[in-house]
C-alpha cells in the first residue's frame, strides 16, 4: 500500500505543538517561567534556522517528563489538547487526510516532536501510525529523562522511517510526504511525491526550483 507521510507541526497543525507545550507549561506554572520560556524560544528559533541541537533539546524537554508522574502528565496533556491543540486543527488538513485515506493509502505522521506530546494529537487526527522522537520510559512507565533511539529529525527522520518500513514490509514506491520545513528536505528528496505545505522560505525556494507542489492548508 502507498504511504502518505505527513509532518505534524505547521503542516497538519496551524502551529507548533512542541513549542506550544513549553508555553503551556510556563502559563500553568509547572516550570520556572522566565528561564524555561527563554530556552524554549531559543530552541524554536534554532529549529526554524535549521541549526537545532536535537539532543540538547530532548534533554531540556524530557527533564519535565522525568520530574512528574505519568498520571500528572496525562492530566496536563488533556488540558493542553483542549487549550492549545484544538485551536490549531485545520479543516483542510482533515480533508487532505481523508483524500489519502479514500485512495487506500497508509497514513503516517512522522515528526521530530516527541511521542508523549504527539501521540494524542495523532489520535485526534485519526492517524494510526506515528513515528516520533521517543522519550525513554522505565518498566513502571515513568520517563527517565533520556532519549530512546534515534531522534526523528532531519536525516534521522529517514533512518526512523527506513526502520519502520522494514518492520512493516513497506517501501517508498509511490509515497507522498507533506512538510513545511527545511529540516525535512532529506525526506522530501527521498519520496516520489514531495509536497511543500505553508513552507518556510528555504523550502519554498527549493520547491519552486524543483517544481514541487506548494499548497496551503490554512484559511
Amino acid at each position: 500500500m502507498t504511504l502518505a507521510l505527513f509532518d505534524l507541526d505547521n503542516t497538519l497543525l496551524g502551529g507548533d505543538s512542541d513549542h506550544a507545550w513549553g508555553e503551556f507549561l510556563v502559563r500553568r506554572g509547572h516550570v520556572d517561567a522566565e528561564a524555561y520560556r527563554q530556552a524554549n524560544d531559543r530552541f524554536y528559533a534554532d529549529y526554524q534556522a535549521g541549526t537545532l541541537d536535537i539532543r540538547a533539546f530532548c534533554e531540556f524537554v524530557f527533564a519535565v517528563l522525568a520530574r512528574n508522574t505519568p498520571e500528572t502528565l496525562r492530566r496536563w496533556h488533556d488540558d493542553f489538547m483542549a487549550e492549545c491543540i484544538e485551536p490549531m486543527l485545520l479543516p483542510k488538513a482533515f480533508d487532505l487526510l481523508a483524500q489519502h485515506r479514500a485512495s487506500g493509502h497508509t497514513l503516517v505522521i512522522i515528526t521530530a516532536t516527541n511521542s508523549f506530546v504527539t501521540g494524542p494529537i495523532a489520535r485526534r487526527l485519526g492517524v494510526e501510525h506515528l513515528i516520533a522522537t521517543t522519550p525513554e520510559q522505565s518498566a513502571d512507565g515513568r520517563f527517565t529523562g533520556r532519549l530512546a533511539g534515534t531522534p526523528c529529525f532531519q536525516a534521522g527522520k529517514n533512518a526512523r522511517l527506513q526502520a519502520w518500513m522494514a518492520e512493516q514490509g513497506r517501501t517508498l514506491a509511490g509515497a507522498w510526504f507533506y512538510s513545511d520545513s527545511r529540516n525535512d528536505l532529506p525526506l522530501l528528496e527521498a519520496v516520489p511525491n514531495p509536497v511543500a505545505v505553508d513552507a518556510d522560505a528555504t523550502l519554498t525556494a527549493v520547491a519552486q526550483a524543483r517544481g514541487w507542489p506548494l499548497i496551503s492548508l490554512r484559511g
